[in-house]
């Protein structure tokens, strides 16, 4: 059977926006603002959305499904940064003669610096309220294999998004999927 769904893509969200941009956008009529940033911007945030995306402040855990990574967003992004970066960190700290410019940590070097983002969250719903209000759980979760594939068509579509987490919530109005991410880097060739 084939259902046709409408599809929402969504790069981050308000609660991690920094709180002169939740300020400038109470002023627009829109109530928006294009002020960074709606990225998870430090160790502390990053914590605040484990807690969040793993339910860990009311015990769901059965109410989501891991599909990619642990039930630790903070180990899965701090894992990631190792895998991608140790290399790197190890080369630029070899060509430093002061001890002081050395990082010692790359996860921590970019969770403590205010010019830089450590990750950004991307929610990708399919369906909507009317749609999942006449639907059970047991239908909710044949969604599984959907998102699944839908991860692995954002790796191959942009290749320098890492992916460190994805989950699925199907406690939500209608099931939407999380994905922490980082960029290494975006190329755009313009035609």
């Amino acid at each position: 059977m084939i259902i046709e769904l409408a599809y929402s893509f969504h790069l981050g969200r308000d609660m991690n926006k920094k709180n002169s941009s939740k300020a400038s956008a109470k002023s627009n009529l829109s109530g928006t603002t294009s002020l960074a940033n709606n990225a998870i911007q430090n160790a502390a945030g990053l914590s605040k959305a484990d807690k969040h995306n793993c339910r860990k402040y009311d015990d769901k855990i059965n109410d989501i499904e891991f599909i990619r990574g642990t039930n630790s967003l903070y180990d899965d992004v701090k894992k990631l940064y190792l895998d991608e970066f140790e290399d790197a960190r190890n080369e630029y700290n070899s060509r430093q003669i002061r001890d002081d410019r050395r990082i010692k940590d790359y996860f921590s070097h970019i969770s403590n610096s205010s010019k830089n983002d450590l990750a950004c969250e991307i929610i990708i719903e399919l369906g909507d309220k009317e749609f999942w209000d006449t639907k059970d759980l047991k239908f909710k979760r044949k969604m599984t294999n959907v998102f699944k594939q839908q991860v692995i068509d954002l790796e191959n579509l942009v290749p320098n998004f890492k992916i460190a987490s994805a989950i699925i919530h199907y406690d939500e109005t209608s099931p939407i999927c999380t994905l922490l991410v980082f960029l290494l880097k975006l190329v755009v060739k313009m035609v």
